[in-house]
């Protein structure tokens, strides 16, 4: 972590000194050293949440081979001791699980894009011309996106005025409806892997990478769009386009925008972190990574070689701002902020505000409708399941009635504190995608274990490039033991029904629940009508801590 101190300066200014006092002011979360002569500033997996809400933090972020205990795979104490962060202190709360509960009472809320135009309006009040780059998986992820296929992101994000954006999620509109908006945007949509599927060549609608005269240099940006789009999505769904890492490409395209006259080059990532590291050891030439899509928010750059990797959190939580030092031709210096924003600090724009407000306004009744209450603190994000995934699991089982429930291992999603009211809006934005059917199946035990040991691969081969999903396929009704330490195949282990306590046998056949089948033609009713329901019938929910699963080797 210290590496970057050989760049510049890092970190999170004072705010995070403030526990005892527990106070904030907007001042101190914008305060910054102007530095060098560029300005980036960063935003990434907004997931389409305009208001302010509650998120927590991983508890369990595992890092398998070479990233095992490294940045960003501590949580927690361990990470708070890293960055020498005080307990019950903003950043304590903004940055790691621990009585998140009672720590959301004295913060408030985070995000809301009306605070985050605050943000950037501050940071180019001090320097007019910095980048705006947003990371992707921004048109996806509540009530009003899916109603809207989209617009009301757009048309926020726009008013925003960013300079480029990269995309995941986003294809799962479709590619007509992508390539609708995409050829209405008035900033580059950037994708140097988005390919002709048929020909093999790039896409024309995205262009690879673009160039920005600021500050006297030539600043290159290259987009790089999630590189497993028909693996973790529905491949039907823009059958006219491929993807992939594409590191060689990377490499050339680096190459033609220094031959160019590029002063220094940034990529626009949506590769995840790992993935980025390591392309960051493959590609040569790259200044400065901005990482998406998984969720990581950390406080100081990891420097690979001399390439600095940024990750700038999600759902709307935090803003980075990067400023670079670039002269002949070469970046000189680096200073970075990681800016949480407190919802209750930082003063709304009121023009967005209004936006905002326009944008769901129609739907207004019925996403504040409330559903139930819940006693415990409903929560995603972690390598296994969240209190939210146990939630739905058990909507799947009894609404579905299935012996096993399975649950995509998906990032995105607020949180929910104890003794609040759970609204369609909330059961919305951890359930909306555009294929949402919860079908009803039978699998043998032999096929449960097969996707369990296919899912383990994606997140825990030791090879970053093969790490093609989110995190562990989120179960309910099954028990099992997983090493993830072991090889493909190996993993996965003790497999129990855990309502009658049996070992899952392999030519048994078990009724399945699921939801988010990449598969064309899945039948079923919405998840988040099977949640409503299941949440409508239970009226207060109580989600117990989930000790099915076994993790060792971690």
């Amino acid at each position: 972590m210290a590496a970057s101190a050989l760049y510049g300066a890092s970190g999170f200014g004072k705010w995070a000194k403030l526990a005892a006092q527990q106070s904030l002011t907007q001042d101190q979360l914008l305060e910054f050293e102007t530095f060098g002569n560029i300005s980036l500033i960063h935003v990434t997996d907004i997931h389409a949440q305009l208001k302010p809400i509650y998120f927590r933090e991983p508890e369990v972020n595992l890092g398998i081979g070479d990233a095992r205990g490294q940045m960003p795979h501590v949580t927690g104490a361990v990470f708070r001791k890293a960055y020498g962060i005080e307990d019950g202190s903003p950043s304590a709360y903004a940055l790691t699980y621990n009585d998140f509960s009672a720590l959301a009472k004295t913060y408030g809320r985070v995000g809301g894009l009306d605070r985050v135009s605050t943000v950037i309006n501050a940071i180019r009040a001090d320097r007019p011309d910095a980048l705006l780059l947003d990371g992707g998986d921004t048109w996806h992820g509540s009530y009003t996106c899916y109603q809207t296929a989209g617009q009301d992101m757009v048309n926020v994000m726009n008013a925003l005025k960013p300079d480029a954006m990269t995309f995941h999620w986003e294809f799962t509109l479709g590619s007509d409806r992508v390539n609708e908006i995409v050829e209405s945007l008035p900033f580059a949509a950037l994708g140097q892997n988005i390919f002709d599927a048929e020909w093999d060549e790039p896409a024309e609608l995205f262009q690879p990478y673009k160039f920005f005269d600021r500050g006297g240099a030539k600043v290159a940006v290259i987009g790089q769009a999630f590189p497993y789009m028909p693996i973790a999505n529905p491949g039907w769904m823009f059958p006219e386009y491929s993807f992939g890492i594409r590191d060689e490409n990377m490499q050339v395209m680096v190459d033609e925008v220094r031959d160019a006259g590029a002063d220094v080059v940034v990529v626009l990532s949506h590769n995840g972190f790992d993935v980025d590291k390591k392309m960051a050891g493959q590609v040569q030439g790259i200044d400065v990574i901005l990482s998406g899509h998984t969720h990581d928010a950390l406080p100081e750059p990891v420097l690979v070689g001399k390439t600095h990797i940024i990750a700038s959190g999600s759902n709307g939580k935090f803003v980075s701002r990067v400023d670079l030092d670039v002269r002949g031709g070469q970046m000189m210096g680096l200073k970075h902020k990681l800016i949480p924003i407190f919802s209750d600090v930082i003063a709304p724009d009121p023009a967005i505000t209004a936006l905002i407000n326009d944008q769901r306004a129609p739907y207004e009744a019925a996403l504040s409708e409330v559903i139930g209450k819940t006693d415990s603190l409903l929560y995603r994000r972690g390598n296994f399941n969240g209190t939210w995934d146990d939630l739905i699991c058990d909507a799947l089982i009894n609404e579905r009635e299935a012996d096993i429930a399975m649950s995509p291992g998906v990032r995105w999603g607020p949180s929910i504190l104890p003794a609040q009211d759970i609204t369609r809006e909330d059961i919305w934005n951890v359930t909306s995608m555009s294929y949402p059917n919860a079908y009803r199946t039978e699998m043998t035990g032999e096929f449960i274990h097969v996707i369990l040991e296919d899912v383990g691969d994606n997140l825990f081969n030791p090879d970053p490039y093969y790490q093609q999903g989110g995190d562990m396929v989120r179960v309910g009704g099954l028990g099992y033991r997983i090493d993830v330490t072991k090889p493909q195949g190996q993993r996965i282990s003790e497999m129990t029904l855990l309502k009658t306590g049996e070992a899952i046998d392999p030519s048994k056949t078990y009724v399945v629940a699921g939801w988010a089948s990449v598969n064309e033609g899945t039948e079923g009713p919405p998840i988040w009508d099977v949640v409503e329901n299941h949440i409508r019938n239970l009226g207060t929910v109580t989600v117990e801590e989930n000790t099915s699963v076994d993790v060792v080797g971690a």
